[in-house]
């Protein structure tokens, strides 16, 4: 698995205009993303500050190199560097360590049993 970290900020002058043709190309990129063989999730979060972080997994850094190359892809980080962004950097990573933990949905005889307990 690879994970990719993407730190940015948009132009100050960027408008309104600006903004549209971002989301509109960010659309387009997602779903271009999306029909690469092992893709598996992209999220941004957005701080108060502005600072924005797009976080990408791929199950393996060779299909994350091949989304990396992609033409479409290339042409529209130029636009980002030309048009969009500020600032932006960008960190390829590799899981050290991995572990997952979810609260389990009471089953219906549970709640049974805490509604006759209450009694």
């Amino acid at each position: 698995m690879v994970i990719t970290l993407f730190w940015s900020r948009f132009r100050e002058d960027l408008g309104a205009e600006g903004l549209a043709d971002y989301q509109e190309n960010a659309e387009r990129m997602l779903a271009l993303a999306q029909r690469y063989p092992g893709f598996v999730s992209l999220k941004t979060y957005t701080a108060e500050d502005g600072e924005r972080l797009s976080v990408v997994v791929f199950q393996s850094e060779e299909q994350q190199a091949e989304w990396r190359g992609d033409p479409q892809h290339l042409e529209v980080q130029q636009r980002g560097r030309d048009r969009y962004y500020e600032e932006y950097r960008l960190m390829a990573c590799a899981p050290v360590r991995e572990y997952s933990w979810r609260r389990e949905a009471p089953t219906e005889s549970a709640e049974r049993g805490n509604e006759a307990a209450g009694d």
